[in-house]
């Protein structure tokens, strides 16, 4: 796992819910702790593929916390804690049994495309934050 990303959200860029996350994400990380990339590019399909998730019929996102890929609620927590002040300290959010943090992870996610609809292409980052979008599989990546 060594060789697995840090800091990268792999997420669905069809979702408008999704990529509000990503634009509110951006907003607050201008340091650029989180990098990011979408399931419909090479490497995100690639890492879906890799760890389980359809990336043609994604339930979840994936964020790589120092190579460990993490999903629904503590995915979530992992990259609130990347996040500077006051977003990090929802972090406590973790005391919540994993079980009721992921049953109201996955009502969300089931009904992410009818809470702010679905568009028929990814986003496209502007020029100056494009940087942190991977979308080519990086060489050498398992």
């Amino acid at each position: 796992m060594q060789d697995d990303p840090d800091g990268l959200m792999v997420f669905d860029g069809l979702c408008n819910f999704c990529s509000a996350q990503v634009r509110f994400i951006l907003r607050v990380d201008p340091a650029g702790a989180i990098r990011f990339t979408s399931i419909q590019s090479p490497y995100g399909r690639h890492l879906a593929e890799r760890f389980g998730i359809d990336p043609d019929d994604p339930s979840t996102f994936l964020f790589f916390d120092r190579g460990h890929p993490l999903r629904a609620s503590d995915a979530v927590i992992a990259m609130l804690g990347r996040l500077s002040r006051p977003w990090r300290w929802l972090r406590v959010l973790r005391i919540v049994p994993r079980p009721l943090r992921d049953s109201a992870y996955r009502l969300i996610a089931r009904n992410r495309y009818r809470l702010l609809g679905r568009r028929d292409s990814c986003m496209i980052p502007p020029p100056h934050i494009r940087a942190r979008f991977i979308d080519d599989i990086p060489p050498g990546d398992p």
